[in-house]
């Protein structure tokens, strides 16, 4: 991580608001502010701020901050940061606040009071702290200039930002250098805090190891499946986790990154460092078989969806083998509604699907990225639906109501019906067996 741009202490503070003052009226001051807080002045002047001006962009509505949470690569970790930096936020009384890529806030932790000077200040789950939004701040200008900054009163943009003080530093995916996210402490105190600074790199650091190690933790149980699929192969192919981490290989000397397009599909493909390939997926990555060409574009992976068993299974067959994962309850609704319908759901509609309406598309969202974790290349997005390039069967009991047992979800529910309808004729005799493809 970059060194940290240290926060003012070597003017007082009276000098730090004539020095805004000058600064922002055009004047010379009587000291030039720091070179970042200078950068961060002229960059907000140029993007059409003004000191007492409202933000442009007001906060999000709460359905949009619980997509993006989950959706953040700092979920997982939360709980991890907050404890880290308790002792800070309670006895140091200051706010505790996590970031999007973006400079959204999506969590926020502090006491009751501090908390709600910062709902006077618009610091708020779902505002967006950028520059081009409020200013110099700590989380904007962290963004910008790529390094923990600290930011003291006067040296803030916004009027009503002058009682705060701020520190925060970016958090980098260790894969691809891209800041993903902002861990900040704010605190209101006409005095530098000298522990803010030290704190947020330390979380931001903790953040990052623990994102190098769940990359470790993939590709370990990637290797786990996919090491004796490779080991029947009798040509060269590579495992490769989702984000394009090599985890084994047999018969070639793989990079040890490969750049996967943002929505592979099972079946051939051709990639920049490796030529043409066939994908079979594999939970939490792919398996790619090197080709002699490019032809091969029929679907290569079955699945079977066996819901005769409680809890559900999933298999998965590709020409190099085979793998099943035992499924929730909640992934089995999902999975059976997808397959009923193949032209895909949006995630309002799975809402409805599974909850009977469309408000909890932020559970649905969530449970989709946990299934398409494990399913990878089987399920594609936007809408959600099961690959094209997938041959899918399912597998029903013969009793309607043994489907999926204590669900109330709309889909289970019609598909009893639907099942116990199909299963008589008027003869008494059933209409259907328990094999359907899809």
């Amino acid at each position: 991580m970059t060194a940290p741009r240290t926060e003012a202490s070597s003017i007082d503070l009276r000098s730090l608001y004539r020095i805004r003052s000058d600064v922002l009226a055009g004047r010379s001051p009587e000291h030039e502010p720091r070179a970042v807080v200078r950068a961060s002045w002229d960059r907000t002047r140029t993007l059409g701020l003004t000191p007492d001006g409202v933000p442009p962009e007001p906060p999000v509505a709460p359905d949009v901050v619980e997509a993006e949470r989950a959706a953040s690569a700092l979920r997982p970790m939360v709980d991890q940061l907050s404890d880290l930096l308790r002792a800070a936020v309670n006895s140091a009384g200051m706010l505790l606040a996590i970031t999007s890529a973006d400079a959204r806030i999506l969590w926020r932790a502090g006491s009751g009071v501090l908390r709600r000077y910062a709902d006077d200040l618009g610091m708020v789950p779902g505002a967006t702290w950028a520059e081009g939004n409020v200013g110099t701040n700590a989380i904007g200008t962290a963004l910008v200039e790529g390094t923990p900054v600290g930011i003291h009163a006067a040296e803030h943009y916004a009027e009503d930002h002058l009682p705060w003080s701020c520190a925060a530093a970016p958090v980098r995916d260790p894969l691809s250098g891209d800041q993903i996210g902002v861990v900040d402490l704010s605190y209101r105190s006409p005095n530098v805090n000298p522990l803010a600074l030290p704190h947020v790199v330390m979380a931001a650091q903790l953040a990052e190891a623990q994102l190098r190690q769940r990359y470790h933790d993939n590709a370990d149980r990637l290797r786990t499946y996919a090491a004796p699929m490779l080991a029947r192969l009798g040509g060269p192919a590579l495992a490769v986790t989702r984000d394009g981490i090599c985890a084994a290989a047999v018969g070639t000397e793989p990079p040890a990154r490969i750049e996967l397009p943002r929505d592979v599909e099972p079946g051939a493909l051709w990639l920049p460092s490796l030529g043409n390939v066939v994908a079979e997926p594999v939970p939490d990555g792919w398996l790619l078989r090197l080709a002699d060409d490019g032809s091969d574009h029929e679907p290569t992976t079955r699945v079977r969806l066996d819901l005769t068993r409680s809890p559900s299974v999933v298999e998965v067959t590709g020409p190099s083998g085979s793998w099943n994962h035992t499924l929730s309850p909640r992934h089995s609704e999902i999975l059976l509604s997808l397959v009923r319908n193949p032209n895909g759901r949006s995630a309002s509609e799975l809402a409805e699907d599974l909850f009977g309406g469309p408000g909890r598309t932020v559970t649905v969202r969530a449970e989709m990225s946990r299934l398409r974790r494990t399913l990878g290349g089987v399920l594609s997005a936007m809408p959600y639906r099961v690959s094209e390039m997938v041959d899918v069967e399912v597998e029903l009991p013969d009793d309607p109501e043994a489907l999926i047992p204590g669900s109330a979800a709309p889909i289970v529910v019609s598909t009893r019906a639907d099942l116990a309808a199909e299963l008589s004729e008027p003869d008494g005799r059933p209409r259907v067996g328990r094999h359907r493809a899809y």
